[in-house]
């Protein structure tokens, strides 16, 4: 289907797209500008932010302490406290990406892995698709984070975080749905 324009009008839901325009890339996010059809027949724009996949990893020891990461984050501009989180690289399966972002913000090995499903953190405005993981039984080793990161490792027991999350202690999307599932699961 085309617009008088000669546009290709593109159906997204109740939407119509009709013309995308990439404004700003690198290499984590993309910001796309949509000219669109709204649902109510009207024109207008809609913007959208990709941001790169992820991944987001609870390491839970035998004594039931979650493992996780205190860190400044630029784009909230306070100190933080999550699960293990990072970017899936071209080419990665998750698991993958969630053992390396694991032992190189954490220093931490798992013998056992659990897929706890993914999150959109995000509906609206923002792409950004999180893949949730559960590691357990846990080797201790040197960390290597990246330059960007100064993590300190915080031990929490598994019902004082489903607490954290509920008073906003803990506040990171993809962290409390993690938690959340994990207090179910174990």
């Amino acid at each position: 289907m085309t617009n008088p324009d000669g546009d290709v009008l593109q159906p997204h839901g109740p939407w119509t797209i009709v013309r995308s325009q990439i404004v700003y890339r690198d290499a984590w996010i993309d910001v796309r500008k949509d000219d669109v059809i709204r649902p109510d027949g009207e024109p207008g724009t809609h913007s959208i932010v990709s941001v790169r996949r992820g991944v987001t990893v609870l390491a839970l020891d035998v004594d039931r302490q979650l493992h996780l990461t205190e860190e400044f984050h630029y784009g909230v501009g306070r100190v933080t406290l999550e699960g293990v989180s990072g970017g899936i690289e071209e080419g990665e399966e998750p698991l993958a990406a969630a053992r390396r972002e694991l032992a190189e913000e954490l220093g931490i090995t798992a013998e056992r892995w659990t897929d706890l499903g993914f999150v959109d953190p995000f509906t609206t405005n923002v792409f950004s698709p999180t893949r949730l993981f559960l590691a357990q039984v846990l080797s201790h080793g040197p960390s290597a984070p990246e330059g960007t990161e100064l993590i300190r490792c915080v031990r929490v027991p598994l019902a004082e975080a489903v607490a954290m999350v509920l008073d906003s202690r803990i506040s990171h999307a993809p962290t409390c749905v993690a938690i959340l599932k994990t207090s179910i699961l174990v």
